[in-house]
This record gives structure tokens, C-alpha cells and sequence, in this order.
């Protein structure tokens, strides 16, 4: 049996091979000019597994806006808390993202 005509060929020098999926999408989104909106849109969507289930039952982040993360609080005394562990959340916003799309963190 014949085969049908192109198959079993193999690419030929110009052709490039293909890529990662994670290499091009992270190529794809550099070159769309959206990767750090997605960033930012990362902190908000895994707000619950970078902060713990407890903080997030209390804390819902609300927006990004030129790296300052606004985030509602429930009440006073975790507003209180939450400002003295600010460093420490974004310490782990930081690990979480491998950036620094967030640079400030306002309790309200």
C-alpha cells in the first residue's frame, strides 16, 4: 500500500520545531503586552492559596493599581493584624508570583 503523498517526511532545516506550550504562551503574552495584567490578575484569582484560607475569610483583595494590592478587610482588629503581617504577605505574594507586580499592600 502506497502512502499518501508529504507523510513520513521529515522537516527540513528552515522549519523550526516545535515549542513548550509554557514557552510559548509565556512568549505569546510578552509579545500581546499582557503578561503583567496577568500577574496582577494571578494575585487576585490565588488570593485564598497565597495568604491561607483564614486571612482570605476575612481579607478579599479588591484591586491592582500600579503595584499598590487594595484589599478589604472585615473588621478593625484583622485590619490591624493584617497591616503588622504586611511585609510578611508580601513576602509570600512575591514567592508566589517569582515578581514584584505588587510593591505595596493598602488594608481598608
Amino acid at each position: 500500500m502506497a502512502h499518501a503523498a508529504g507523510r513520513g517526511k521529515r522537516r527540513k532545516g528552515n522549519e523550526k520545531a516545535p515549542k513548550e506550550l509554557k514557552v510559548a504562551i509565556h512568549e505569546l503574552t510578552e509579545a500581546l503586552g499582557i503578561r503583567k495584567t496577568l500577574r496582577q490578575y494571578d494575585v487576585i484569582t490565588s488570593w485564598e492559596v497565597i495568604v491561607g484560607a483564614a486571612v482570605a475569610k476575612v481579607a478579599t483583595p479588591v484591586r491592582l493599581d500600579n503595584g499598590i494590592l487594595f484589599v478589604h478587610v472585615a473588621n478593625a482588629p484583622w485590619r490591624a493584624e493584617l497591616s503588622m503581617r504586611r511585609m510578611e504577605i508580601l513576602g509570600k505574594i512575591q514567592a508566589y508570583t517569582g515578581t514584584r507586580v505588587v510593591r505595596e499592600i493598602r488594608f481598608r
